[in-house]
């Protein structure tokens, strides 16, 4: 989501059957019912005239069909702008004439399909797709649009399409011919005249086929589950992130704005002390500041009590039970607006998703809201529009899955996604790993918004046991994580350009925090399948501190993007996607530390926390103490090395002791986590006896029963690690440019000689290890030698310039971005194999 504009259009024909209630369906701008409507605009070039210095200066443009066809129709479809509250096809030619010429009788003599020239063409509605048909039978090879008045855009005049279609037997008959223009004489196989995308191009899909009765789903028990209560976040960077979370939200909008537009909507006074403040996030996506509030504040108040923040997420709920309606419906615009801009995805999926969060928090009201609304929704005529009309619409997928596992949830919440949300052609992409399907996905911009839908594509598995649904979602994480995801972890994918699969922009368009809030909760749910699958809590953790905590200012301000070179972006509280995002997933953060299972528990994030829980009936808690991920030097820890069967002594250690509390004597199985980024194996003790080794990328189980007191201890080596910048960014291609990531942290260096992102040290590759002195005062700082230059985290940064990607002296190692080549460590000769 962006605050600019989106562009939009289609075509007539479509296979799918239409939904019989479509036609009840109103213009958005009031014009007559069931016009076809256009889908929205994807990654394809549109067709632009050259421009005029007259609004009456001609020009056409010609297509040769090869030979003479007798033409039923002809199809012309608009480029539409629907951005914020700016809703028109500004660029249709005001009055134009179509004619075809070259007939089988060999007459060249132009015949007319129609004529729009004596008087200014103004269409149904914004987004029809406009039909024009002969008045009588005809027939020919060439047919012309010919504009005799061109619209007046840009300090200039010159009109465009987004497509254009001649119909002969049934049949586009113009599909992949030759088109030529009055100015630029001849242009070939133009995306003007580009065959239709997978579906059709209307902005309908609706698809019965595709839902299965409940009775036929095989429900797939996760092996682990989220912690809903339990656990507590003490002293350390986790906590303070939750404290500046709970600022910003205090901060940002009071009550009386985040109701604002539902009492708009309900016809009840809007009074009170409204904010003065007036953005487009503000203003244009109805809902979304109470959505916004209700994912932060719901998800925080599970871990950590404020009554502030209790009271206005009670008071903001209460307020939309009173403007609902009495037929269920809550969102904070009318009803038939479900159909305009991000309102019927973004502006519902926040809604809902606050509620449910809301709901998770204990307020009573929140499920029977959502209940009674989407039994408003889940009949409503809209439905066969919501996934192609407004913009993103596929983010909407995942209001619907999650409100399934939800004690008020119903199969039909997702079999109407089955039906009006599923596109059996995108998903096989999906599972035939096809990168297109990613940066080409062909009915929307290219977002990091799609990973909502592999978010949902998992909820549909485990709901019905499909496997169509999880092979999709794993397809699809292939590919985020092969072609678009930064070192460090950010998702390299954004909106409004093209994105190549392993572009890596790195100054501005990728990085946003919304990307990386659903990465990380695409992957808790692969965990939550595969729990000893190491990678996908590593993603998370790189999401949390790579991105998340990197993208909270110190004020509890959002940043939007994370920049990897020059300066970061300013923290915001203007309610945009990655605010949002951002601080949803900074009040989930005590849920991704640990994760239960009937037998034991998964200690998979390492904070200074506590987790209280019943194991078989027996209250049991584990306490973890750490400093984790700040190290510091000469701590002395002991680790050895299996291969070299020597003792080592690790100059930078992350301790971690975990004690038991139990009643009794309690078997339980506990999984450590020992992750990737380890450069050796770690001892694990348990009342100071080594019990076992774990190997990095796994789970070590400690299975046996636990006493009162009992002590678990391991130390957790960091080491760095260096990769090349293969990636597109202009000023970098070529260069020397390295990412320095110390285990799980991506590193920056600053300093005065880092200018506009760019600094070269004077050093190869292999070499610059040695240069890195801690320093004794900041942990995870490192003062690099004969530069004066510093090393540090790139969650630490504030406002000074940067960069992740230093350019190195020339040297003959390679990495293999984006993937993780290690080229060197901290103790490179004593732990090599």
């Amino acid at each position: 989501m962006k605050k600019t504009f989106l562009l939009f259009a289609a075509s007539l024909s479509c296979s799918l059957p239409i939904f019989s209630a479509r036609a009840q369906v109103a213009d958005l701008r009031g014009g007559p019912l069931g016009v076809e409507r256009v889908a929205a605009k994807a990654n394809y070039a549109i067709y632009e005239s050259a421009r005029k210095s007259s609004a009456d200066e001609s020009c056409w443009i010609r297509i040769d069909l090869g030979r003479p066809y007798p033409i039923d129709s002809v199809k012309l479809y608009p480029v539409v702008f629907d951005s914020w509250d700016y809703y028109a096809r500004p660029g249709f030619p005001v009055r134009f004439r179509i004619e075809t010429s070259g007939s089988d009788d060999g007459s060249d003599r132009p015949v007319t399909i129609a004529d729009h020239t004596g008087s200014d063409y103004e269409a149904a509605a914004v987004d029809q797709i406009d039909v024009f048909r002969p008045a009588h039978p005809v027939s020919g090879r060439y047919v012309e649009l010919r504009v005799t008045r061109l619209p007046e855009r840009d300090n200039g005049y010159y009109f465009e399409l987004w497509k254009m279609e001649v119909w002969s037997g049934g049949a586009d008959v113009s599909e992949n011919r030759l088109l030529t223009d009055s100015d630029r004489g001849f242009l070939g196989k133009h995306p003007l005249l580009r065959p239709q995308r997978p579906m059709g191009e209307v902005a309908v899909l609706n698809c019965p086929e595709n839902v299965t009765p409940a009775a036929s789903w095989r429900p797939v028990e996760p092996t682990a589950r989220v912690p809903r209560s339990g656990v507590t976040v003490n002293d350390g960077l986790f906590r303070r992130t939750l404290y500046a979370n709970a600022h910003y939200l205090l901060q940002s909008f009071s009550v009386d704005d985040m109701l604002k537009e539902f009492r708009e909507r309900a016809g009840v006074p809007a009074d009170g002390a409204l904010r003065d403040l007036h953005t487009e996030w503000v203003d244009i996506l109805p809902g979304s500041k109470a959505g916004r509030f209700l994912m932060g504040a719901g998800n925080q108040l599970r871990w950590v009590e404020n009554r502030e923040l209790r009271d206005r997420m009670n008071r903001i709920v209460d307020g939309i039970e009173a403007c609902k309606q009495s037929n269920g419906y809550l969102m904070a615009y009318p009803e038939r607006d479900i159909l305009h801009f991000e309102n019927g995805a973004y502006c519902r999926s926040w809604v809902t998703q606050g509620l449910i969060e809301a709901g998770i928090a204990g307020n009573p009201k929140a499920y029977p809201l959502l209940r009674g609304f989407y039994d408003w929704f889940n009949a409503c005529p809209y439905l066969p529009e919501l996934v192609r009309r407004g913009g993103q619409g596929r983010q909407g997928i995942i209001a619907s899955t999650r409100l399934y596992f939800t004690p008020v949830g119903k199969p039909e919440d997702l079999q109407v996604v089955q039906r009006y949300y599923q596109e059996n052609f995108w998903m096989q992409q999906l599972i035939d790993k096809d990168v297109d399907a990613i940066w080409k996905y062909p009915y929307d911009r290219p977002h990091c918004y799609l990973i909502l839908s592999l978010e949902s594509f998992l909820d549909l598995y485990m709901a019905t046991g499909d496997r169509q649904y999880l092979d999709a979602a794993v397809g699809g994480w292939e590919l985020f994580n092969e072609y678009y995801e930064h070192i460090g972890g950010s998702i390299s994918i954004s909106e409004l350009s093209p994105y190549p699969p392993k572009s890596y922009l790195l100054r501005s368009g990728t990085g946003e925090l919304c990307g990386n809030s659903f990465w990380a909760f695409l992957n808790q749910r692969f965990h939550l399948l595969y729990p000893e699958e190491e990678k996908y809590v590593a993603e998370i953790e790189k999401s949390i501190y790579n991105v998340a905590i990197a993208n909270q200012t110190a004020d509890g301000k959002i940043r939007y993007h994370a920049r990897l070179i020059d300066r970061k972006e300013d923290g915001t509280d203007v309610n945009t996607c990655c605010e949002g995002q951002g601080t949803r997933l900074f009040g989930a953060l005590p849920e991704f530390i640990y994760t239960q299972a009937d037998d034991g528990v998964y200690v998979d994030l390492f904070a200074a926390s506590s987790f209280a829980w019943e194991q078989d009936g027996t209250p049991m808690k584990l306490t973890m103490q750490t400093e984790f991920p700040y190290s510091r030097p000469g701590a002395g820890s002991t680790l050895i090395n299996p291969r070299l069967n020597e003792r080592l002594e690790y100059p930078y250690p992350t301790d971690i002791q975990i004690e038991v509390s139990a009643r009794k004597k309690t078997p339980c199985k506990i999984r450590l986590r020992i992750p990737w980024w380890c450069n050796c194996n770690a001892v694990i003790l348990v009342n100071g006896e080594r019990v076992a080794w774990g190997k990095p990328g796994s789970y070590v189980t400690l299975d046996r029963k636990w006493s009162d007191k009992d002590k678990i201890q391991f130390s957790l080596p960091m080491a760095f690690r260096l990769t090349l910048y293969k990636g597109s960014e202009p000023d970098f291609k070529g260069k020397n440019a390295y990412a320095i990531e110390y285990g799980p942290l991506l590193m920056a260096v600053v300093g005065d000689s880092v200018q506009n992102g760019r600094v070269t040290l004077p050093f190869p590759p292999e070499k610059l290890f040695e240069k890195f002195k801690p320093s004794q005062d900041a942990p995870l700082h490192f003062t690099i030698e004969d530069s004066g230059l510093r090393l540090i985290p790139y969650f630490e940064i504030s406002d000074e310039s940067f960069t992740c990607y230093p350019f190195l002296e020339d040297c003959q190692i390679e990495g293999r971005g984006p993937r993780i080549e290690s080229i060197g460590q901290i103790l490179p000769r004593l732990l090599k194999d």
